[in-house]
Formats: C-alpha cells, structure tokens, sequence
C-alpha cells in the first residue's frame, strides 16, 4: 500500500520574483506528482501537499534554495490515501486573510509558547485564557477544554471579536492557538496593538501540540484543510465527513441523521433554499 507524507508549513518573510518561482514550484510538483496547496505573496508562504516522500523531499528542498526560507520547518503525518485533489500554486496578497494594514510577523510576533510549556501549565492549573482563533464550524469538532472560542466564521471577523472580550482580559494571560499557528501570527500582534499586554501564542498550533503531547487537556478532533476533514490526537484521519453542500463537517452521528444525504445535504443545510458550497474554509 502506497503511503502518502502530508507536510503544511507556514514562514513569513519577504519573498519578490513571485511568477517565476509559481512557475518552478509548479514543475517541481507536476514532477513529483504532488497535490495541495501553496499560497506565495510579498509576505511569505503557506503551504498544504502531500505526496511520496522522496518527492516531498525533493520540493522542501527546492523552497529552502530559495532566499528567505531557508528555515522552512514543515509538521507532518502520513495517510494511506492521498488527501488532495489536485495542485495549486497560488499567489495571493496575503498568505492568511486578514485585511489589516500594518500587521507584519516577518518583523514582530508575540511571544511564542512551545507546546510541552503549554501542557506543563495546564497540568499544573496555571491561571491563563485559551482563546481559539478559529472559526466556528472548526471549534466545533474539537479544542482545548475550557477554551474560549472567538466566535467567527471568517478570520477577517477576528479584530470585531476582539473588541467583544472581556476587559480584565487586556492584564490577564491570554494564550491563542488555531490549527497550524499561522492566524495566530497576525492575531497576537493585533491584539497587543489593541491594548493586550500578556499575549502569548501557541507555537505549531494545535497540530504540533498533538504531535509533540498529544490530547493531554484536548478534547475531540482538530479540523484540516482536506479531504480527511479532521485528524485525532495522533494526527490520524478519524470518520468526520464535510457537507457537499455547506461544508460543514460532520461527525459520525450527524451523517446518521436522515437529513444527511451524502453529496447533498445535512441538518444544516437540509432547509435552504437552493444550497451552495460554502467559501468560507480559511487556509490555515
């Protein structure tokens, strides 16, 4: 049986000459038969591919020739099924949609948490606030226990949250995360930027977390960005489903209610007139 590596790896740094490196990543992967994502822009890369490993290799090496990513750091985990459908190189203003100006991780990023101190905190019950950046439909599958979730369906509707938290909260430990740390390069700064004085972010997010201490102190699964829709604790694919027509994933039980068809609808999409795919999956 074929084995599939899946990488996802994120760095902000200015990168220039854009077209020309769409154009060699898109002959490296069309080479090595890799599918995902890659989102280039002026402020760095965010990618998403899966494929052999000797040919993930073989691209991971092509992007640290390039200058500036010499420290691409990708987290990984296997699959018995190659989780993409095809390969896109995109090039995009930002690599993660935020739409504030003057938010620039290349330069400055709040403090960084390594997952073990994170555990070591909750195991010993420090005081502190986990706020889940993610969005909504995410959260749902599964976070921290005790998280306070932001309560948005589109990383761009995270500073209005902001403006929503509790005040006490601007003196207090807040510690951030989302799926692979990437929202939470731009949400650290903007909240110190909005008066937040001990900001701390979860460094590799929660994926590097359940690499590195598993599901100590986590609860269900963690929502991604393709076709395994959720991976558990120890970064396997579980049996979520995704909603054809909403894009909402699913748990086992909702794809028992009989409102789910499959390919069609679900309990909540199930009453809307004329159901569209949803836009609203944020690359993480």
């Amino acid at each position: 049986m074929e084995v599939f590596t899946n990488i996802s790896t994120y760095l902000f740094a200015p990168l220039a000459g854009l077209a020309e490196l769409r154009e060699q990543l898109r002959a490296v992967c069309r080479a090595g038969e890799l599918k995902g994502t890659i989102m280039l822009s002026p402020e760095g890369i965010n990618l998403f591919v899966a494929g052999t490993h000797g040919n993930i290799d073989v691209l991971l090496a092509h992007l640290r020739a390039v200058p500036g990513l010499e420290n691409l750091t990708p987290k990984a985990s296997l699959s018995d099924a190659q989780p993409f459908r095809r390969m896109l190189v995109k090039i995009k203003k930002e690599i993660i949609a935020f739409g504030v100006e003057g938010i620039d991780p290349a330069k400055r990023t709040s403090k960084k948490l390594s997952a073990k101190v994170l555990k070591q905190w909750l195991d010993e019950g420090k005081p502190l606030t986990l706020l889940d950046t993610r969005n909504d439909y995410e959260i749902r599958m599964g976070t921290f226990r005790g998280a306070v979730p932001a309560g948005i369906s589109h990383f761009r509707h995270f500073p209005s949250a902001v403006a929503k938290l509790p005040a006490n909260l601007k003196h207090e430990p807040v510690v951030m995360f989302c799926t692979g740390g990437i929202r939470c390069e731009k949400a650290g700064p903007y909240m110190e930027r909005e008066g937040f004085q001990n900001i701390f972010q979860l460094d590799g997010g929660i994926l590097k977390y359940f690499q590195e201490c598993g599901g100590a102190h986590y609860q269900g699964e963690c929502f991604v960005f393709d076709r395994r829709v959720c991976v558990d604790s120890t970064l396997q694919e579980t049996n979520s489903a995704l909603c054809f027509a909403c894009q909402m994933p699913l748990t086992p039980e909702e794809q028992q209610d009989s409102r789910y068809v499959k390919g069609i609808s679900c309990s909540f999409c199930f009453d809307q007139p004329a159901p569209q795919v949803a836009t609203r999956r944020q690359f993480d």
